[in-house]
């Protein structure tokens, strides 16, 4: 396995900076178009799937400036050339060059493309590389004291009622933004004190257990604030104003609403809610396992990462 590590000069590399886009090649503009349809079938995140095309896009105008037009052809030095190049070129938003997060997001969405390749093309690549040194840190983490802060500025109308559900959903039982959006009144099963995801990452299912405080949050919102919320048959958990299923954008737009009331200034999303109950529920004591199966991760490595996170957030 090669261990990434340090920038080597590398015969005619392009120009530090350089930032490839788009693809030309009929072929590479037919897989981005072929992977991009992939993740949306397989229902990984709505980041993933907006921004994981992109970085294909990228890598694939990076191997025709290379002369590599055939997948085939791909080779492990490549790939290693490939991270090189992406540790020299600018971050286009926030200016400087890549930090070890982007460039693990980078090998985390060619490894699905070279999954889709092996799946669906026949043709694969293999990207048996690894960036050393720590690839996380503590950023758009709310604290507890925030989170209280959180729930105190939902407030105690109707929409506040509705707020302090969504909270329940998305911090008390750490979901994803899009396992909240797909959930319905029939996964809220308040006799057994758990919340069923029926659409999690690739798919799979899970139970998680709600406590009595979350439990109550969302018995409040189903009994007294969705029927005058629902306006046609539908079975969505979060309506909107209008009576119908809650958008990711929405949910983010009342969260932010939510930050501002509360002063918090900080660039923190739904999934942040998510980061944060399972930092806290690490500095609590819980079990990296337990915390595992919570969150509904496929392997204990994506968990770990909330070891590091909780020192720091300490």
């Amino acid at each position: 396995m090669i261990k990434y590590n340090s920038i080597t000069s590398i015969t005619g590399q392009e120009q530090e900076g350089t930032v490839f886009k788009t693809p030309a090649t009929p072929e590479f503009i037919r897989l981005t178009e072929s992977f991009t349809h992939w993740l949306w079938l397989l229902n990984f995140e709505p980041t993933t799937t907006k921004y994981g095309p992109k970085k294909i896009q990228e890598f694939l105008s990076w191997l025709e400036s290379k002369h590599i037009f055939d997948i085939k052809d791909i080779t492990s030095l490549a790939i290693t050339n490939y991270f090189q190049y992406l540790t020299n070129r600018k971050n286009q938003r926030k200016g400087g060059k890549l930090s070890k997060n982007s460039l693990r997001t980078h090998i985390t969405i060619l490894r699905k493309f070279a999954r889709y390749l092996r799946e669906s093309e026949g043709e694969t690549f293999d990207v048996s590389l690894q960036i050393k040194g720590e690839l996380y840190h503590v950023r758009d983490l709310f604290t507890k004291a925030e989170i209280k802060a959180l729930y105190e500025a939902s407030g105690s109308d109707l929409l506040g009622l509705r707020d302090r559900a969504m909270l329940a959903v998305y911090y008390g039982c750490g979901l994803r933004r899009s396992e909240g959006i797909n959930l319905d009144v029939k996964d809220i099963l308040l006799e057994r004190n758990l919340l069923y995801v029926r659409k999690g990452k690739n798919y799979k299912e899970r139970y998680v257990p709600m406590t009595e405080a979350v439990k109550e949050d969302v018995k409040h919102y189903i009994e007294f604030v969705r029927p005058t919320l629902v306006q046609r048959d539908t079975h969505a958990l979060f309506l909107n104003q209008s009576g119908v299923r809650f958008t990711g954008e929405s949910m983010i737009c009342r969260l932010h609403k939510l930050k501002e009331k509360a002063g918090i200034d900080k660039d923190a999303g739904l999934h942040s809610l998510r980061h944060s109950i399972a930092t806290h529920l690490l500095q609590s004591g819980m079990e990296l396992e337990k915390i595992k199966q919570f969150l509904g991760h496929s392997s204990l490595e994506s968990t770990q990462i909330y070891t590091h996170i909780a020192h720091e957030n300490k």
